[in-house]
């Protein structure tokens, strides 16, 4: 199975451009794209859009997204799943890391979860 990633504003556009070179079949958004939120939407609303369009969301916001992805929860809601990049990472790590997650997952595999890179544990 193969996810669909919505990038959210803050992560580099560049992260599109290099999934999409590594794997051509892999369904690649930035927020502010047609058809997907627009900038300086907020969190909550960007979880609800990825729940009814089934994209997960790669993001850098490790500090109010545990807090959003519980509350949305708690309204009996639900998402795909939420992958935070790590600085510590390059970006091709980070890239390495959602590429080989999107190919090999189950689905359903990540609903409901936050995910922070590395996931796959690989020695660098």
């Amino acid at each position: 199975m193969t996810l669909n990633y919505l990038l959210d504003e803050n992560v580099d556009p560049s992260y599109k451009t290099q999934l999409t070179r590594l794997n051509a079949n892999l369904i690649v958004w930035i927020v502010g794209e047609p058809n997907t939120p627009a900038k300086g939407t907020l969190d909550p609303e960007i979880l609800l859009w990825c729940e009814e369009y089934g994209f997960v969301l790669v993001t850098n916001n490790r500090t109010s997204m545990p807090v959003h992805l519980d509350e949305h929860i708690a309204q009996n809601r639900h998402v795909p799943g939420i992958f935070i990049l790590n600085p510590k990472l390059s970006m091709g790590q980070n890239i390495d890391e959602l590429v080989f997650i999107a190919e090999a997952a189950f689905e359903n595999e990540y609903q409901d979860q936050i995910v922070h890179l590395p996931h796959t544990y690989t020695l660098y």
